[in-house]
């Protein structure tokens, strides 16, 4: 098997299409199935389930795949070290990022990287926490940022500290003391799903705060929409709330919360040079005093 032959059921898999990863590999649809039919022939055993309405991986493709994407990654990182060698800076990084992260921090931080950094090519990849998990475990990214309750298992940096914030309805409370547990009690809520708001999930279980809702929805900006329009109150990290256009009020929360956001790899002693460059770029952006070693 050759790096080509992995590079194209890497595509074949994330495509869901012979012509699409055609189209990305500037190869034939021909040449893309013959050598995935090569590829089963030689393990012994399919990888991809065809049908009219495109391909999806077998057991078998699920389980082999993040070990094509550490091979991938491992040629990456000696392309990038021999580039080193040589005096260049060049490579790629694919980044995993949560929405705010990805609105907040990401555009500036692209832009000043690449402006130093040209020859490194930046990939982002935005989702939940949970898809950034599964990202990083599979070698789909190099790194990720998460908050550090939802990285389990996987090395985390921590960055910074992000309060968590009670947001109502514009108007709809007179007081402008912090939202104690008690006066929440009394309230309907909008809440996401635990794979958007970890941090969120495990304050109301600490605080045992079981919370009403009706309304179960996906994303930060749904909810505050929600939230504007009278059907609850919702906790929200304070990051989520810059820039926001819709007309709700922020308290802080009483006791105290917040989440931290870090940056999370699985081998940090082991990066490529390019995922290392742009490591230590986060770390010196983003990381607070207080997380500093």
């Amino acid at each position: 098997m050759t790096l080509l032959t992995y590079q194209v059921f890497k595509t074949v898999a994330e495509q869901g299409s012979f012509r699409k990863a055609a189209d990305l590999l500037g190869l034939t649809p021909s040449a893309i199935s013959h050598a995935v039919s090569a590829l089963e022939t030689e393990l012994g055993f399919s990888v991809l389930n065809r049908s009219k309405n495109g391909v999806t991986l077998t057991n078998y493709g699920e389980r082999l795949l993040p070990y094509v994407n550490a091979v991938l990654n491992s040629d990456e990182s000696l392309q990038q070290a021999i580039a080193e060698f040589n005096g260049l800076k060049q490579g790629k990084v694919k980044v995993g990022c949560f929405s705010s992260v990805c609105t907040n921090w990401l555009p500036e931080l692209m832009h000043s990287f690449e402006e130093e950094y040209p020859g490194i090519r930046i990939e982002i990849f935005q989702g939940t926490y949970d898809d950034v998990v599964y990202w990083i475990k599979n070698g789909v990214v190099d790194l990720g940022f998460l908050s550090v309750s939802s990285a389990a298992d996987i090395p985390i940096e921590p960055l910074y500290r992000d309060p968590l914030l009670c947001v109502v309805p514009k108007g709809s409370r007179q007081s402008r003391e912090p939202m104690g547990i008690e006066e929440m009690r009394n309230c309907q809520f909008v809440t996401q799903r635990e794979s958007t708001d970890a941090d969120i999930q495990n304050f109301l279980k600490e605080n045992d705060l079981n919370v009403q809702s009706h309304y179960h929805v996906v994303d930060d900006l749904s909810t505050i929409v929600m939230v504007a329009n009278g059907f609850g109150i919702c906790l929200m990290p304070e990051m989520v709330m810059n820039d926001i256009p819709y007309e709700v009020d922020c308290f802080p929360v009483m006791p105290d919360a917040c989440r931290i956001i870090g940056i999370a790899t699985l081998n940090p002693d082991n990066m490529a040079p390019a995922v290392r460059t742009f490591y230590n770029r986060v770390l010196r952006q983003y990381q607070q005093e207080e997380f500093a070693k």
